[in-house]
């Protein structure tokens, strides 16, 4: 083991830094010499999904396999948002910046999963050394390109209409299947910042609390719900002895306050990223169409009640909790951020639709 200047140091623990003190020097004040708690690396795994936010959260469950496969292993993880993944289950969590790149091109992996198509990422595969390389690399011609055989279902998918729509697998399924596994039905791997003793004593104190996330980003709007919509819902969730919580960022602030003077359902307002997920984590039920809240509520094991209208259904796996409500009208517009007709369909899911979905996954007690 090597030795400096007299004193043991392993650099092969999973727990050891380089340029600061591990945790387990930190907290408990051990050293390499002797440490119980010495972990040896005998894999070293570089997992690459940059983006979107969405994507990078419905990525996790792959952690659970990874640990169940290479228990030893130390993960890396390269993202554009480093803030969403849980810091407790991976060893290394790196935003994509040039620092990092420096780096990682100079160490070696014994596996390298990119389950990104950006160039970026792509030109990433081709240059960090790794045994076995999964996932996406980049085509002469200046694009992403499958790596192998395995990543030819998710690739094809992702670049012909056609073929997505005739798609039954979740996407879960199909990255795993990229990285060479079955998928099992694994949860995703999230933090609920539990632990960073948010207050939330403006919430309505009896349950169950229903949280309404009333927006969908400004990519697809044509996912969007009308007020009248949401204000009926609201209506009969109060009707009914639930007590809705309307959910949303700063994109939503002017549309929540006029829903809740409209119908005084609770409003806390907007927060940062950990304090939102939290308060999700307060619900005990979410409404919401395809958007970062709906990957944050399947994340935290919440029933989801999912308003779909443009993407293909077999794509979201609830895992057994919560539904998928789409509308009545047959949607026309697949991946399309702008209805082709005058009205979106999503006018033709009626709030009555919802409910029910509701009272079916959140029973009142």
């Amino acid at each position: 083991m090597p030795n400096l200047n007299g004193t043991t140091v392993h650099p092969d623990c999973r727990h050891f830094r380089g340029d600061v003190p591990c945790r387990p020097n930190k907290e408990h004040g051990y050293v390499c010499a002797g440490c119980p708690v010495y972990a040896p690396t005998q894999q070293r795994i570089l997992i690459i999904k940059l983006g979107a936010i969405g994507d990078v959260i419905r990525t996790t469950p792959l952690l659970r396999r990874l640990r169940q496969e290479y228990p030893a292993a130390k993960i890396t993880w390269l993202t554009l948002t480093p803030a969403i993944l849980p810091q407790g289950a991976i060893d290394e969590i790196l935003k994509l910046d040039m620092p990092s790149v420096l780096h990682l091109q100079a160490r070696e992996f014994d596996l390298l999963f990119n389950l990104d198509k950006d160039k970026e990422a792509c030109a990433l595969h081709d240059t960090i050394r790794a045994t076995h390389k999964f996932g996406y690399t980049l085509h002469p011609a200046g694009v992403a390109w499958p790596g192998n055989d395995l990543a030819q279902h998710k690739f094809l998918t992702g670049v012909f209409d056609q073929l997505s729509l005739a798609n039954q697998k979740p996407y879960v399924q199909e990255i795993f299947e990229l990285c060479g596994f079955e998928f099992r039905g694994e949860e995703y791997v999230f933090d609920t910042h539990e632990d960073k003793g948010y207050n939330w004593n403006s919430l309505p104190q009896s349950r169950p609390r229903i949280g309404l996330n009333t927006g969908c980003g400004d990519r697809w709007t044509t996912r969007l719900w009308s007020d009248e919509k949401w204000i009926a819902l609201i209506t009969q969730l109060q009707q009914a002895g639930y007590f809705p919580v309307l959910l949303g960022g700063t994109a939503e602030d002017e549309r929540n306050q006029r829903l809740h003077a409209a119908t005084g359902a609770s409003y806390p307002g907007t927060f940062p990223l950990e304090q939102f997920i939290n308060l999700m984590h307060q619900m005990d039920g979410i409404v919401t169409q395809v958007t970062m809240a709906m990957h944050i509520s399947i994340a935290l094991a919440k029933p989801t009640i999912l308003m779909n209208n443009i993407f293909n259904p077999y794509e979201f796996d609830l895992y057994g909790r919560g539904q998928l409500v789409q509308p009545d009208r047959e949607c026309v517009c697949f991946y399309r951020g702008t209805c082709k007709l005058s009205t979106s369909c999503m006018e033709d899911l009626p709030a009555e639709k919802v409910f029910q979905a509701v009272q079916t996954s959140v029973p009142l007690s």
